[in-house]
């Protein structure tokens, strides 16, 4: 059995799942009761999911046809911004309680028809946004699992279910997947469909993929999407890789330099070909325009809620949405058109490389629920619309740390693949 053991706790892989189905060694009934025993032992204590229903996710894996799909029947969660016709869809607001698509939400609907067994929906931040949810680091339950896309980085960690789908606008798949010590794969802007996912910002909105490791988000999109994405078939081959700090290193704990730094010198022992490069300074500009670009269009996402329901809205939320009024459309045209420089330039810095080592968060997941954490290191390459996976693998004492590989946009196999080289170089060396 291959699934992955993280300091002690056990993930599911979906891959080895799925070999263990082909095998006849697991029933698709099998693996929905590995996934109910996680629950009953950890979701009283994590509070990963909003809405479940483990009797409708047996019956569903009796189907003779499950085992014979690419997903093979696996329990897959979606954060609670994906429509669902059978579960509520609530966007983690009270404006939406009880609240009962009619149709599954794209990527839904393919999940299921790839044989994917849904489960439930995770707890998500309200609309996706920065405020806190009640979802626990099953690493250490006093520490955020961050988010937004917390329940589902959560449920994945504690092996409640070995796939789970979120979203990023900033850094939701990124940096909640480094805190909570998974796998996380943000594709290529809109790879995934969002047909029937509640908009934060339409220009940056990505749907993304949680894991045990790289190898299983990248069965999971292929299977999902019908994509040559897997990255399981054979060694991956050394990439050229390239070191980048960005400005806000200063910022990154000391933890986080040396689990980077650490990672570089791995993978390069390991064959791969690591340079550090500098970005050029507009790239910083583009971090700016990030936030710029997001805030315009998330008031205008929530026109609705604000102007009906505004009451019902969190005062932190409320807030924000009162200082993103004050962008003007100038500001926003010039924020995109910084944004669209910034990609080119960023096309010309990595002509020589095939990917990007950077931190995924500025460090491990800070203490307490008050705040979900800073995506200062995701906001870019989400704006870039460029494909990132996140590499479990370091620790500051209990608590995960992440390094974030980074590619070109549409070269999401590429960076699969140098995600996968890198984590095995540091699987390897450090005995994960």
């Amino acid at each position: 059995m291959d699934d992955r053991s993280v300091r002690g706790r056990l993930m599911l892989s979906a891959l080895d799942l799925a070999r263990r189905v082909d095998g006849g060694e697991l029933t698709p009934r099998a693996a929905v009761e590995l996934c109910a025993d996680a629950i009953a032992a950890r979701e009283p204590e994590i509070g990963a999911f909003v809405a479940l229903d483990l009797d409708a996710t047996r019956r569903a894996a009796e189907e003779p046809r499950l085992a014979a799909t690419p997903l093979r029947g696996l329990p897959v969660a979606f954060k609670d911004i994906f429509d669902t016709a059978d579960f509520p869809t609530q966007y983690g607001s009270p404006i939406y309680a009880g609240h009962r698509p009619r149709a599954d939400a794209t990527a839904v609907a393919l999940t299921r028809r790839a044989g994917g067994n849904i489960i439930g929906k995770t707890v998500t931040t309200e609309f996706a946004s920065l405020v806190p949810s009640g979802t626990r680091n099953p690493h250490n339950a006093a520490h955020t699992p961050g988010g937004s896309s917390s329940g589902s980085a959560a449920a994945v960690a504690a092996a409640m279910v070995p796939l789970a789908f979120g979203t990023q606008t900033a850094g939701s798949v990124i940096r909640p997947a480094a805190f909570c010590g998974v796998a996380g794969f943000k594709p290529s802007y809109r790879l995934i469909p969002l047909v029937g996912v509640k908009d934060v910002a339409w220009h940056l909105d990505t749907a993304g993929l949680f894991g045990a490791g790289v190898a299983d988000v990248a069965f999971a999109a292929a299977s999902i999407l019908d994509r040559d994405l897997r990255v399981d078939a054979s060694a991956p081959t050394a990439p050229r890789i390239a070191l980048v700090r960005t400005h806000m290193w200063p910022q990154a704990s000391a933890a986080m330099q040396n689990a980077l730094e650490t990672a570089a010198r791995i993978a390069a022992a390991a064959g791969a070909k690591v340079a550090e490069i500098t970005l050029p300074p507009a790239l910083q500009d583009a971090c700016q325009a990030q936030f710029t670009i997001q805030d315009y269009e998330s008031v205008r996402a929530l026109a609705s809620e604000n102007d009906r329901h505004g009451d019902k809205i969190g005062k932190q939320l409320r807030e924000q949405l009162h200082r993103a009024a004050a962008i003007s459309a100038e500001e926003y045209d010039a924020a995109r058109r910084t944004a669209s420089r910034a990609r080119r330039l960023l096309a010309d810095a990595m002509a020589e490389h095939d990917v990007i080592l950077t931190p995924s968060a500025p460090g491990a997941a800070p203490r307490g629920l008050g705040s979900t954490g800073d995506p200062m290191f995701n906001r870019l390459w989400t704006l870039m619309g460029a494909p990132c996976v996140n590499v479990p693998g370091f620790y500051d004492g209990d608590l995960p740390l992440g390094v974030q590989i980074v590619g070109r946009f549409g070269r999401d196999k590429a960076a699969l693949e140098a995600a996968l080289f890198v984590e095995r170089a540091i699987a390897r060396k450090l005995g994960a």
